[in-house]
């Protein structure tokens, strides 16, 4: 956004409904990087993607093999893949451009929730959290799973194998849990049912620090912001929490095995939570304190500044928007409809919301006219007041300018060279990123160009003004008119000024005009008194008798 003609006291967060997109019944939706496409699994088994500038469906993605409703959605890092979730246990992986299906798996678990490893252009690992089964790696290609441990065990000798093993099978109490990648996707983060967050490297499934949660609740959501610095949770008990990352973003693994190293005196359980308290510190926590309502759907937004949370109650489309201080600016009220998803827009401040229904809604700011944002010096005023101008005011050089001395130094160079980092800075310059799909404009239906050639027809032959008269336009009361007649048509073409329905004697004494021949002219000196003279009489008849022009 352009941050200097936004007013700072309005907030930089939506506000009011804008717009709402209809297309079946939507489930979920995700954005892609840049927010210039909004893809939405629907309860058929497709998934459309809406060009998110025009409002309008770019692609749909329809697999005949799926007929389940859609879980989750998913895109790559460069928008080029989008992995799909349904109910029917599958996952699958699309091309985006093409729309051709990539890979299908089935698992043994519905999947609740599917996310593309984040580190990869083309990636082909995703981490899967299953309805009654622990999170699991699933390799796409190769069509390998591996099971995620969910709970350590406090054992003289640190993790058993045998209780790996078991946990690996999907047979641990502890499920179903939330997991998310971190921001490059070397770590997993765990959120199991003992309220705890566990750092795992999904590669060996060692469990590196264990971070508690007070309550110990239940975790049903786990997300990382954009940047990676910032780690949110929503817990059984109503609350929401936001920890703080204090692990490299690059190269988590390396920092985790140096604080193992440090930390060497402690073990098992003491010894992972000595480390995650190095890893997570705790930032802000986020509840409704008088109707202690539960939390549908918690999200950052695009820059990391803002909370939002869906209210979970059944009939009310509520969302509540803190600023990472932890105070409530906004509470917005939409239909009498559940939430079933949010998402905020990567770059702009729009709020995207699913509701029970099927209708995504677009929440956007209610922008307010600013005009001294523009000019500095530009005073805006309630009503008139009368002004007095200073006695230099109108100077050639005032004396204000003389006085005042200019604090640029114009002897520094100017670099016009140097690239700012932008938002999105982490993108690899050399691949390229998908933001917009080719439209392809439909057809139209040759029954509405029948009727479209038909009435442009219509619309030649009513304004043609040299069209002769017909007895049977006659006898039905119709007459033929000239250019400038009063029947010439208003304003486009599109209405016809009315004119009141001669009588049975009138058309009948026009039909006698007009079949009486002319009568030629006897001498070439009256002719040329009535050369001049117009065949059509436009005020009251619209043909001339032969008689009146050899009078």
């Amino acid at each position: 956004m352009n941050a200097p003609i936004i007013d700072p006291l309005q907030g930089d967060f939506p506000e009011v409904i804008e717009e709402y997109l209809e297309n079946g019944v939507m489930k979920c939706i995700a954005f892609n990087r840049r927010g210039t496409l909004l893809a939405a699994g629907c309860s058929d088994g497709s998934c459309v993607i809406w060009d998110f500038e025009t409002r309008g469906i770019a692609k749909e993605l329809c697999d005949k093999d799926c007929s389940a409703a859609i879980t989750s959605v998913c895109w790559s890092k460069y928008g080029h893949r989008i992995l799909v979730s349904a109910a029917d246990k599958s996952l699958t992986l699309w091309d985006v451009r093409s729309g051709e299906k990539i890979k299908r798996i089935i698992l043994q678990q519905t999947p609740l929730q599917a996310r593309l490893h984040p580190g990869s252009s083309t990636p082909t690992l995703c981490l899967a959290c299953p309805l009654s089964s622990a999170p699991m790696i699933v390799d796409l290609n190769k069509g390998n799973t591996t099971l995620l441990p969910v709970v350590f065990s406090d054992l003289t000798n640190g993790l058993a194998p045998q209780s790996r093993n078991k946990y690996s099978e999907g047979t641990s109490p502890f499920s179903p849990a939330a997991a998310c990648f971190n921001k490059y996707g070397d770590l997993v983060y765990v959120g199991n049912s003992k309220g705890e967050i566990l750092i795992v490297d999904y590669k060996s499934t060692e469990i590196h620090a264990i971070v508690p949660i007070s309550g110990g609740a239940v975790v049903k959501n786990i997300v990382f912001s954009r940047s990676g610095q910032y780690l949110l949770t929503n817990s059984n008990d109503r609350t929401i929490r936001i920890y703080e990352n204090l692990l490299p973003l690059k190269d988590g693994i390396g920092a985790l095995h140096d604080l193992n190293k440090s930390l060497s005196d402690l073990e098992g359980v003491e010894k992972m939570k000595a480390i995650g308290s190095k890893c997570l510190s705790l930032f802000r926590e986020f509840q409704d304190s008088i109707t202690k309502m539960h939390w549908k759907a918690p999200c950052f937004s695009g820059d990391g500044e803002w909370v939002i949370g869906g209210s979970a109650s059944k009939g009310e489309h509520k969302i509540y928007i803190w600023d990472r201080a932890g105070h409530l600016v906004k509470i917005l009220e939409g239909p009498k409809e559940a939430i079933i998803d949010l998402a905020w827009h990567p770059v702009h401040p729009i709020i995207v919301s699913v509701s029970l229904t099927g209708l995504v809604y677009i929440w956007a700011k209610d922008y307010t006219e600013n005009w001294s944002a523009f000019a500095p010096d530009f005073k805006e005023l309630e009503e008139n007041e009368e002004y007095v101008e200073r006695e230099d005011e109108f100077d050639l050089m005032p004396e204000t300018e003389k006085v005042k001395e200019s604090d640029v130094n114009e002897d520094d160079e100017v670099d016009i060279v140097t690239i700012e980092k932008d938002a999105f800075s982490d993108s690899d310059m050399s691949q390229e990123e998908l933001c917009f799909l080719p439209a392809i404009p439909s057809p139209d239906v040759p029954e509405q160009q029948d009727k479209c050639g038909g009435s442009s027809s219509k619309l030649i032959d009513s304004n043609h003004s040299a069209s002769p008269i017909s007895e049977e336009a006659l006898q039905n009361g119709q007459v033929a008119t000239h250019a400038s007649s009063p029947l010439e048509e208003d304003t486009g073409g599109t209405r016809l000024k009315r004119k009141r329905k001669p009588s049975e004697k009138g058309l009948e004494l026009q039909a006698e005009k007009v079949k009486k021949p002319l009568k030629p002219l006897k001498s070439s000196g009256r002719l040329s008194k009535v050369k001049n003279k117009p065949l059509v009489d436009q005020d009251s008849d619209n043909h001339v008798d032969g008689d009146d022009i050899a009078d």
